[in-house]
């Protein structure tokens, strides 16, 4: 092993706005505020950081020609719980996820699932369940 990874970075124009998102989408505390840099997690729990970036633009996937970059796949228990409560701390869903895949028949019915949405900076990302 040459390292380990110390956390991952979103860049974002307002990184304590988005960091407190996170914070409750996830239950991990805000954990660092210095300047243009929030941290949420540690080490032990791993990190989530945001970075100022004023000229920040969000990706616009699924749209070829603006590609995700990457994207937070995060566990639920209960999707239909879990939903209304992350739109009300200021997600926005995408139309996709396998609802939508399942209609195309890209995936089979009954399989575990997923739908995307969009942080309140534009990133995407998956909630996940069984």
């Amino acid at each position: 092993m040459i390292g380990r990874l110390s956390s991952v970075v979103l860049d974002c124009p307002d990184p304590y706005a988005l960091a407190r998102f996170y914070s409750e989408l996830l239950g991990l505390p805000i954990t660092r505020v210095d300047g243009e840099w929030v941290d949420i997690g540690d080490a032990k729990s791993g990190r989530l950081s945001f970075q100022h970036a004023p000229d920040h633009r969000p990706p616009s996937w699924p749209n070829p020609a603006s590609p995700q970059q990457f994207h937070l796949d995060i566990h639920v228990d209960d999707i239909e719980e879990a939903e209304p409560k992350v739109l009300a701390l200021g997600a926005t869903r995408l139309p996709w996820g396998s609802a939508e895949e399942e209609a195309k028949g890209l995936r089979p019915p009954g399989e575990s699932g997923f739908r995307v949405y969009a942080d309140p900076a534009g990133h995407p990302f998956c909630l996940e369940w069984e």
